[in-house]
């Protein structure tokens, strides 16, 4: 699904200098890469405070901890997300409350929130999946209405760009009173293990954050609140110094496989490619496709006895997860969500741009389509 030897070996001798350099100076954790990294990403996020942290589901996890809700709140999630948006809200006795999503864009949206706010309701979490962004205008004017804070889910969609009604335009992670993000080895800003980090423009709440973040203390010893231990290593911090100066690029060549599929599947009935917003640019953490005659599961099995990777993210709606059966009726069902989970298909994208691969790809589903294998 993506190519990360190929990505390596561009720019190998950075990267391993980066590293050599960490190892060198044995400044393992909370060495100066973590700063000079988190100083790079404020700077291309437009952002006042980015606190970096040891994965995404850890600045889920602490971006709720830093609003100190308490348990038996409800916070809004997408039902059609992965399981770290949700699980960490159930984890701190919270409860995930979960909201349809936009059949084109695959986002929650502020028309499927609205009938859920209750007196309970405390935050929204708005996910910007597969790489565009959720549609942040009306529902930041709803979290304001309503007095929510919103946490964005931005772990797919770093770098992406957000337009609103009166021009001005916000990267992704940045609108909302905080943003988490993951730099799992395959996001479009991925490092060697595991990384994520928080965004926000509130100076009380980064301060808040980096103290939860680091056992709770801000002076050696003297423990404020209960707190985690999630660190950026140093080595994956170097890493993603090096690797934040390319993603621009990175984003214009999946942009560019993207543009390739369009123009392969726009005559093929059965394939509805993905939907490009026109209050959002899109990243394409994931190129995902909705194959609308009930022969997804086949197109994946044909393609992978072809050799060619695709995935289904995400199979099962988040409110048929065991985890979550204590939160719904067994009758609960959001109609767009079960469908998606049906239909959609993600296809190999990333940042080496191999035409002869996105051909083979493109001929085979198109002779699936024509021979119905």
């Amino acid at each position: 699904m993506v190519d990360l030897q190929g990505q390596y070996s561009k720019i190998a001798n950075e990267i391993d200098e980066a590293v050599l350099s960490t190892i060198r100076s044995t400044s393992y954790i909370n060495g100066p890469s973590v700063n000079s990294f988190k100083k790079s990403l404020e700077k291309f996020l437009s952002v006042e405070h980015v606190i970096p942290c040891a994965n995404g589901t850890d600045a889920l996890q602490i971006a709720l901890m830093a609003l100190e809700l308490e348990p038996g709140d409800e916070v809004i999630v997408p039902a059609f997300t992965y399981v770290a948006t949700a699980e960490v809200i159930s984890l701190l006795g919270l409860i995930p409350v979960m909201a349809e999503v936009d059949e084109k864009t695959f986002n929650i949206t502020a028309t499927s929130i609205l009938p859920l706010i209750t007196a309970k309701t405390k935050a929204i979490v708005p996910v910007h999946l597969y790489g565009q962004s959720v549609n942040m205008e009306p529902i930041l004017d709803l979290a304001v209405e309503h007095n929510l804070y919103v946490i964005e889910d931005n772990a797919q969609a770093i770098g992406a760009t957000y337009r609103f009604s009166n021009g001005i335009e916000k990267k992704t992670g940045t609108m909302g009173d905080i943003g988490t993000t993951s730099f799992f080895p395959s996001k479009n800003l991925g490092c060697y293990g595991d990384g994520g980090a928080l965004m926000t423009r509130d100076s009380s709440l980064a301060d808040k954050i980096q103290m939860i973040a680091n056992h709770g203390q801000k002076m050696k010893y003297h423990h404020e609140v209960t707190g985690v231990n999630s660190r950026l290593d140093t080595i994956q911090a170097a890493v993603l110094d090096v690797k934040l100066n390319y993603l621009d690029e990175y984003i214009s060549s999946r942009n560019e496989m993207a543009r390739f599929y369009d123009t392969a599947f726009k005559d093929i009935q059965e394939v509805e490619v993905p939907t490009r917003a026109s209050y959002s640019d899109h990243v394409f953490h994931q190129y995902t496709i909705k194959v609308n005659n009930g022969q997804r599961d086949n197109l994946k099995a044909y393609l992978g006895d072809l050799g060619i990777p695709s995935m289904v993210y995400y199979p099962i709606p988040l409110y048929k997860q065991n985890a979550f059966n204590k939160y719904v009726t067994s009758k609960f069902n959001l109609q767009i969500t079960e469908n998606l989970c049906q239909v959609v298909l993600s296809l190999p994208i990333h940042t080496e741009v191999d035409y002869d691969e996105m051909s083979f790809i493109s001929d085979s589903i198109k002779r699936f389509f024509e021979h119905k294998i």
